[in-house]
């Protein structure tokens, strides 16, 4: 079943088989997650706008009109779950983070010191990009995906999207030129 279509899926999920969401949901949850925490720099909020957003789209499934096309649909939702929160983060705190905790004893501690600190500059240039530069940017170049992949997750022109990861590239390199 798991090799099962979106669209399969979702029919048999429409016609009471709605235990079979979970395979859309093991299908896309990563993504959508490294997604959300490009967006918002804070992996607990990621997984909050994801498992939100996982749950509105069962709850609306019945309005996906292309089930064909269900990955872009839950995206979409997604994204309009990470702009608002984007909207209201003088709401939200900061994120504890201890990483000591998944480095492991055999390795350098100043290697790991370099490559985490290295990891926070690069998150906070992400973070200075305007937003639609960041999303194309995380899309092209974290998530992979070709420009028609993304044109039709985001709803925008291909030519749209190579200039906006242009010029996150060569924003990126601005801020990170003394860094690296």
């Amino acid at each position: 079943m798991h090799d099962s279509s979106d669209e399969e899926l979702i029919q048999r999920i429409l016609n009471g088989e709605g235990e079979r969401y979970a395979i859309l949901v093991e299908r896309y949850q990563d993504a959508l997650f490294r997604h959300a925490v490009g967006m918002v720099g804070d992996s607990d909020a990621a997984a909050d706008l994801v498992q939100d957003s996982l749950v509105k789209a069962y709850t609306r499934l019945h309005t996906c009109n292309e089930p064909s096309r269900f990955a872009a649909w839950v995206f979409r939702i997604l994204r309009n779950r990470c702009r608002d929160w984007l909207k209201n983060r003088r709401q939200h705190t900061v994120e504890l983070r201890d990483d000591t905790a998944t480095t492991g004893d055999h390795e350098d501690p100043v290697a790991v010191l370099e490559r985490t600190e290295l990891g926070r500059v690069v998150e906070s240039a992400l973070a200075r990009l305007p937003e639609a530069q960041r999303e194309a940017f995380l899309l092209k170049h974290v998530e992979g995906l070709s420009y028609d992949e993304m044109a039709e997750r985001l709803e925008t022109g291909i030519s749209a999207l190579k200039m906006r990861v242009m010029r996150a590239r060569e924003a990126l390199q601005l801020l990170l030129r003394d860094v690296v």
